[in-house]
């Protein structure tokens, strides 16, 4: 679950950085970089995962 925080939040900063740049939505930008920063504080809070595959 970890990991797949990580690669929404890659995902998001690079969609986040490819707005900048192109200078599209300007509400869109910001919409997501809160929400690849929130997933990267979720993962980080939430510690290894306990179970063992």
């Amino acid at each position: 679950m970890r990991s797949l925080l990580y690669i929404i939040a890659v995902i998001l900063v690079i969609g986040w950085a490819i707005s900048v740049f192109a200078y599209s939505i300007g509400g869109l930008i910001h919409i997501l970089i809160v929400i690849a920063i929130i997933s990267l504080v979720l993962g980080l809070f939430r510690g290894p995962s306990s179970t063992a595959v």
